[in-house]
């Protein structure tokens, strides 16, 4: 069973936590009442953390473990040790369909991860609250030209409603498994080129 860390970024009030809670519990939020209190989704033995949310879903007929972490935009911003960002493999770039700003600021939450984890860090860009469409202030050809900026798949989302919720972590484990065996495939090829190299060598 594979193991991936993901990290949800942007700014306040966008809906990281409620994306979150939406994948982690396989609902929708607006399915739960304001005094309904969160099952806890943590390992045996382990401190809870309300930022941390984990896990087990089956993508292309394996299982995965994802941990889902929503770090604040201020721990984002910390230097580069920041272990939100340093223990991550996959991030979900996260605004507000409903706030320009929080558009505008997707490229800083982008170019964090970039000094952290470089140019081939594996990204989704989510335009989450789609459900508020009367207060829209990003259009979908604005967050898929963005998306194709950043290099990366666009998605318009409702943690309200859960769309496309479960497509958007689906996505991105496909996303790191292939980048992953990329990687293997890259290092058996390395390795091959190095051992004839050496037999070359001894003969």
């Amino acid at each position: 069973m594979d193991q991936w860390t993901i990290a949800v970024l942007g700014e306040g009030g966008v809906g990281k936590t409620e994306l979150s809670i939406a994948f982690a519990l396989n609902t929708f939020v607006g399915a739960l009442l304001p005094s309904q209190s969160m099952p806890p989704i943590i390992m045996p033995d382990e401190e809870p953390d309300p930022q941390f949310f984990r896990k087990q879903f089956v993508v292309d007929n394996h299982m995965c473990f994802v941990e889902v972490r929503a770090p604040t935009a201020g721990q984002v911003a910390k230097p580069p040790e920041n272990e939100f960002l340093a223990e991550a493999q996959g991030f979900v770039l996260v605004y507000s369909i409903a706030s320009r700003s929080s558009f505008d600021r997707i490229e800083e939450f982008h170019q964090a991860v970039v000094r952290v984890k470089g140019a081939d860090a594996v990204f989704i860009l989510i335009g989450n609250k789609c459900d508020e469409r009367l207060d829209r202030e990003v259009s979908k050809d604005d967050g898929a030209a963005l998306a194709r900026q950043l290099g990366c798949e666009f998605v318009e989302t409702s943690a309200k409603t859960a769309q496309n919720v479960d497509r958007t972590f689906t996505n991105i484990v496909r996303a790191l498994r292939q980048k992953e065996a990329q990687s293997l495939a890259t290092q058996n090829h390395s390795g091959k080129g190095k051992k004839k190299k050496k037999n070359c060598i001894i003969l």
